[in-house]
C-alpha cells in the first residue's frame, strides 16, 4: 500500500525507508509526529462508512478550502467507534477466571483479526485465542471457529471420547463438546458438512489412538491438534476424488492466520502460539507494583533462534533466499502460520492448482524444498499464583504501539479505578469497620485512577492510538479513527484484544 504524502514527509523527516513502514517503531513515530498535524494534506476525506459501520454526522467534517478537509470527532463519536465491538463477560462457574474483556479495532475493510473464547463442558477449563489474518480474514475465522472444538476434543478422557463419538454417530443426546461466548460467525451449509465430516474423522482418530494417550502430555497434545487442524485445511482445499475443488476451501488455503490461544483450568495456564500475536501475564508484586511477564515469543524475523530453525531446515545455497527483507521468501512477515499452503505444498501442487487459477505470480520467488512454513505452536505452560491477576492476549496491532510493561500497567490501573464506575457496596453485612474503613480508602486512590471506559480492552485501544505522557490526545485519537482506507494502514494494524481476569481468592485456596 502507497503511503500519503503526510506519511511519506513524516517518514524522509525521521530518516526512515519506506520499505520499513510496517515495523512497530515506524508506526509510533508517524503516529506521534501526526498528533501535532493539523490536517492530512491534499485530498484527504474520511470514509463515510468504516469497517465499523459506523457512520459519522456531516457536522464532524470541516473543510477548509476545496482540496483540504479534516475530520473531527466528538468524544462521543470516539466512544462509539472505540466501544462497537466490546464484550465483557462475568463467569458464573467456580474456577480461576472470574471475567473477561474483549474488543476490537478495524484497520481492514473487512477486519482480518477474530477471537474466540469458550469454556469446556464435558471437561474443566477455558478457552481463549486471537487469530490475526493476512491475504484475507478467511483463514482466521475458520480456525478460530474450529480450532477449540479440536482443542477440547483432545482434552477428553478416552471412556468420555468414545461416548461422545457415539452420540454424534447415533444422533442421540448429542452434547456440545464447548460453550462459546459473543460468536457471530456462521458457516454456510456446504463448509458445516465439510468440516463437520473432518472434526467426526478427527475424533474417530483420537479414539483409535487412545492406548498411546494414556501418558497425556498436555503440550504435545496441543501440538497434535494445532497440526491436525492445520492439515484438514490443506486436504479441503485440495481437488477431490473427481478432481473438483472447492472454491470456498481453496481461498481459505490461500489465507492465512497467526493465532495466540490460552487454555486455563484450575492453576494451569497453557499458551500456544504461531506467529506474532502475544500474551502478557499482568503480576502484583509484594510492593504493590506491575510487573509483565511475556508467555509468547514472536515468529518473526526478530525472533533469531526461529530464523535459525528455518535455515536450518533447507540447503545452505538458500541462505539468502529464505528469509529475505525480514520476511519468509521475501514475501511472509510471520515465519509460522494457519494456512498459506502456497508456502508449504509441493512445487508440482502449485503448478497444477494454483496457477491455472491465480496465475503465475501466485508463486513464492525461490521456491525450491518446500515446506517453509508450518502451524506448530510453541507452547507454555504456567502454574498461577494469586499474585497473577490477569492475561492479556492480543493482536501485533497493539503491540506495535504498546510496550507489554504499558500494557500491563494500563490494565492493573484499570482495575483499580474500575470500582468507582459503580456504587459502593458492602460485600457482606457482616464486615468489620477496619474492613470497611480500609475499602473506602482503596476506593478513594481509586477514584484518581477512575477510567472512561468500563472494558479494560477498550482502555487499551484508546491509549494505544490516543496516549500520550499527559494523558489522551483527542485530536490524535481522532485523527487516527478516521482516515480513509487507503492510508489507515500505515498508521495502525487490526487490533484484537482480550483480558482474562484471575480470582486471587480461588487461586489461594485452589490445589496446586
Amino acid at each position: 500500500m502507497g503511503l500519503g504524502a503526510n506519511a511519506q514527509l513524516i517518514l524522509l523527516k525521521s530518516g526512515l525507508n519506506r520499505s520499513i513502514s510496517s515495523k512497530p517503531n515506524v508506526r509510533r513515530i508517524i503516529c506521534n509526529a501526526l498528533s501535532n498535524q493539523e490536517n492530512y494534506g491534499k485530498g484527504f476525506v474520511p470514509s463515510a462508512d468504516q469497517a465499523l459501520n459506523l457512520r459519522f454526522p456531516r457536522r464532524s467534517l470541516k473543510i477548509f478550502n476545496k482540496n483540504e478537509a479534516y475530520a473531527r470527532l466528538t468524544p462521543q463519536e470516539v466512544n462509539s467507534v472505540l466501544r462497537a465491538n466490546e464484550f465483557s463477560l462475568e463467569i458464573d462457574v467456580a474456577g480461576s477466571v472470574k471475567s473477561y474483556d474483549s474488543n476490537q479495532l478495524a484497520s481492514n475493510n473487512p477486519i482480518e483479526d477474530t477471537r474466540s473464547e469458550a469454556r469446556c463442558l464435558l471437561t474443566t477449563g477455558m478457552l481463549f485465542g486471537v487469530f490475526d489474518g493476512h491475504g484475507g480474514g478467511a483463514c482466521a475465522q475458520v480456525v478460530a471457529k474450529r480450532l477449540f472444538h479440536y482443542l477440547a476434543a483432545c482434552l477428553l478422557p478416552p471412556d468420555l471420547l468414545k461416548q461422545y463419538l457415539q452420540s454424534l454417530e447415533t444422533g442421540e443426546s448429542y452434547t456440545k463438546l464447548i460453550e462459546t461466548y459473543n460468536d457471530k460467525v456462521e458457516f454456510v451449509d456446504e463448509l458445516k458438512q465439510i468440516y463437520q465430516t473432518h472434526f467426526k474423522e478427527y475424533l474417530v482418530h483420537l479414539n483409535q489412538d487412545s492406548d498411546s494417550r494414556k501418558d497425556f502430555v498436555m503440550s504435545e497434545a496441543i501440538n497434535k491438534v494445532f497440526l491436525r487442524l492445520d492439515d484438514d485445511l490443506c486436504r479441503e482445499a485440495l481437488p477431490d476424488k473427481n478432481g473438483r475443488v472447492n472454491a470456498k476451501t481453496l481461498g481459505v488455503a490461500m489465507s492465512g492466520a497467526v493465532a495466540c490461544v490460552a487454555h486455563v483450568d484450575g492453576p494451569h495456564l497453557h499458551v500456544a502460539n504461531v506467529g506474532d500475536c502475544q500474551a502478557v501475564l499482568g503480576v502484583l508484586s509484594e510492593l504493590n507494583t506491575w510487573t509483565a511477564r511475556k508467555l509468547t515469543l514472536e515468529h518473526n524475523s526478530d525472533n533469531r533462534p526461529e530464523v535459525e530453525r528455518i535455515l536450518s531446515e533447507h540447503p545452505t545455497n538458500e541462505r539468502d533466499t529464505v528469509i529475505k527483507m525480514d520476511r519468509l521468501l521475501g514475501q511472509l512477515a510471520p515465519l509460522r502460520a494457519f494456512g498459506d499452503f502456497k508456502y508449504k505444498w509441493k512445487k508440482d501442487i502449485l503448478d497444477t492448482l494454483l496457477v491455472p487459477q491465480f496465475g503465475e505470480n501466485v508463486l513464492p520467488p525461490n521456491y525450491y524444498t518446500p515446506p517453509y512454513l508450518t502451524a506448530m505452536p510453541d507452547v507454555t505452560h504456567h502454574r498461577l499464583t494469586p499474585r497473577d491477576r490477569f492475561l492479556i492476549i492480543a493482536s501485533d496491532g497493539l503491540w506495535d504501539l504498546l510496550s507489554p510493561l504499558q500494557a500491563v500497567r494500563l490494565v492493573g490501573e484499570h482495575a483499580s479505578g474500575k470500582v468507582t464506575l459503580s456504587p459502593f457496596r458492602l460485600p457482606r453485612r457482616d464486615m468489620k469497620l477496619g474492613e470497611i474503613h480500609s475499602m473506602l480508602l482503596t476506593r478513594r486512590e481509586g477514584l484518581r485512577m477512575k477510567p472512561t471506559d468500563a472494558n479494560a480492552a477498550t482502555h487499551l485501544i484508546r491509549n494505544a492510538l490516543g496516549g500520550t505522557e499527559y494523558g489522551i490526545d483527542h485530536s490524535k485519537l481522532s485523527q487516527l479513527l478516521t482516515m480513509p482506507e487507503e492510508m489507515v494502514r500505515v498508521f495502525r494494524d487490526d487490533i484484537t484484544v482480550i483480558v482474562i481476569y484471575f480470582d486471587p481468592e480461588y487461586l489461594r485456596h485452589c490445589p496446586h
